[in-house]
Order: structure tokens, then sequence, then C-alpha cells
């Protein structure tokens, strides 16, 4: 589990209908519980650890833990920082939420006994972090509004599932049916540069990720 400092420089992831809840613009990765402007200005943020893969599950069950344990008021959001990504899978294109912190969500809330126990005993949790005993540290609005932006980029970059090194085959254009070995990752662009031999020689040749398959 990393220190705040690591945190820190990795920052520069009852029943239904029984409290009021909202998935901001139909995302899960941000939840909002309550929407009590006067409440929600005296909360702060805080960084949770969860277990990886566990994140979404946790600010699910963490309404339920607020119904059950009578902590309306108390907290109000979940982030999990995410980011969109174009994943390329047997030429298909699809457009993917890729976590920046995996294990990590942020929670504005109003820490007392009851909330910080509401939050730490809702199954998935694992710690708060910078805790001081029972009471965590608060991070600055500074780092949630820097996730907040990265999160709003609207244009998504690629995640590559190729390899330097990888032998692929490529399935369009004029090099469609050659085999070869990738060269260069250009994630931004969702682009790859393919060895390729013509003529017996290894020749780069740049593609897009649909335009090449693994073997």
């Amino acid at each position: 589990m990393p220190d705040d400092q690591t945190l820190t420089q990795r920052l520069d992831e009852a029943k239904d209908g029984d409290i009021l809840s909202e998935v901001k613009e139909n995302n899960p990765y941000h939840v909002i519980y309550d929407t009590s402007e006067v409440l929600s200005a005296k909360a702060k943020w805080y960084v949770v650890h969860t277990y990886s893969g566990h994140e979404l599950k946790v600010a699910q069950q963490l309404k339920i833990r607020i119904a059950s344990m009578h902590v309306e008021g108390k907290i109000f959001e979940v982030v999990i920082p995410a980011q969109d990504k174009i994943q390329v899978k047997k030429g298909q294109k699809k457009t993917i939420k890729e976590k920046i912190l995996p294990g990590y969500i942020l929670i504005k809330m109003i820490v007392d006994d009851q909330s910080w126990l509401a939050v730490r005993t809702t199954q998935g949790v694992t710690a708060f972090i910078g805790s001081i005993g029972k009471r965590p540290t608060p991070i600055p609005q500074r780092e949630v509004d820097t996730i907040m932006k990265f999160m709003e980029v609207q244009a998504p970059k690629y995640k590559s599932t190729f390899s330097a090194g990888e032998a692929v085959k490529i399935v369009e254009g004029p090099f469609s049916d050659f085999l070869g070995t990738v060269d260069h990752i250009d994630e931004t662009k969702g682009k790859l540069s393919v060895l390729v031999s013509i003529f017996g020689r290894e020749t780069p040749v740049e593609l897009d990720f649909a335009q090449v398959s693994k073997i």
C-alpha cells in the first residue's frame, strides 16, 4: 500500500431508494448519494483503499451501508478515478473505462465515528489512506480537481493490447495477411509501427490498431 507521498505523486481510482442517490450522467464512476449543498459544504475528500477490482462494488455497497447505519447527510459522493480509453480487439474498437488508480476511491464525507465505521466496514474496503488513529486525513481540494479534470477529458486515448517485439498479423490494408513484429506503439494516435519483411528486408509500416491482430 503506498504512503501519502507516493499517492500524492500518483495523483499529480438497506434497500435501493432508501436514500437519495444518483449516478452523475449515468456514470457509475461518480456516484452522488446526497445532494444537500448545505451539509456537503462542510465535507472533505478522503482516499480509501479497496481490494483491486472491487471499486464499483464498494460504491454500490456503501449506499446500503449509509442507509443501514443511518449516516445520511454525512457521506455525499464517491469518485472512482478513471478515464475513457479506446480498446481494439480482433479489429473492433470499443470505448472502455480504465482506472487511473486501481484499488483507490475518493469519498466526500463528514468524518465522525459513525460515518468512519460505515465506510471502513463496507465490504471491499481495506483502509483509509493517511489515517492518524481513527481519524483519516483529507486530501487537498486541488488534487481532487486535478483528477476530475483528467476524468472529463473528452478525447479518449487508445489502450494497447500489444507489446514491442510481439509477432502480429496484418488483417487490413495493402499488407493484409503479412506477418510482422511490433516495433513501436503510439497509444495517443492508436497506431503501431510494425516491421514487415518486404523483398527480404525488414521495413517499418505504420498501421492502426484495428489493422493488426495477435497471432
